[in-house]
């Protein structure tokens, strides 16, 4: 199937270089499988290497960025299509809009706060598409340990804990990923066809 997959992940490289090769291999797999990739618009750290990769690997790539990180994030000037918004909320609203699945790369707070809010408007019925989490060299393993404390607390159901696919190998979670869009899109209940479709893109 051809997908459209939002990939979150830092403008920085990290201090590892399993980081930006984490990036690049889910570039590469992107345009490999023939899909597009929807990203935040920059042109450096995780963000560039990605959409590099991608676009070296024959994807169409649709990059989003707000007018005031233009210069931060440098908005990279050869992706097929740069939107350039308003504001954050906007750049969120316009990748989720055209996107079929979301996965967080290593990155800062941004990355991990775009991750969760996808992962919130799931939990809510606001859409139904895949989500992951590529957890290369043990990154996240303390973010997960918080996540496995909320629900242990009774904070987070284990359904709910279950919508996000967290894998440490990119290929694997890729697959995954395409495997539980097409479950989505093939399974989805009369009453949430609307949401599925995008409908309700104004309220997210």
């Amino acid at each position: 199937m051809t997908l459209s997959l939002c990939v979150y992940c830092g403008s920085r490289d990290g201090d590892l270089p399993l980081f930006r090769q984490s990036a690049v291999d889910v570039g590469d797999s992107i345009g490999r499988r023939g899909w597009r990739l929807v990203y935040g618009g920059g042109s450096t750290g995780l963000m560039g290497a990605v959409a590099d990769a991608a676009l070296q690997a024959g994807a169409e790539v649709l990059g989003v960025i707000p007018e005031k990180l233009m210069v931060r994030e440098m908005g990279h000037g050869g992706v097929t299509e740069l939107q350039v918004v308003g504001n954050m909320h906007e750049r969120k609203h316009q990748m989720a809009l055209h996107s079929d699945a979301f996965v967080a790369l290593p990155g800062g707070i941004g990355t991990m706060e775009e991750i969760f809010e996808v992962w919130t408007w799931r939990q809510l019925g606001y859409h139904r598409k895949a989500l992951g989490l590529l957890n290369v060299g043990g990154y996240y393993d303390e973010l997960l340990r918080f996540i496995e404390r909320s629900k242990d607390h009774g904070f987070l159901w284990p359904d709910v804990q279950e919508l996000l696919l967290v894998d440490t190998d990119a290929e694997r979670l890729l697959d995954r990923l395409a495997a539980e869009a097409d479950r989505l899109k093939t399974n989805t209940p009369p009453d949430e066809a609307l949401v599925a479709s995008g409908g309700v893109s104004d309220q997210i």
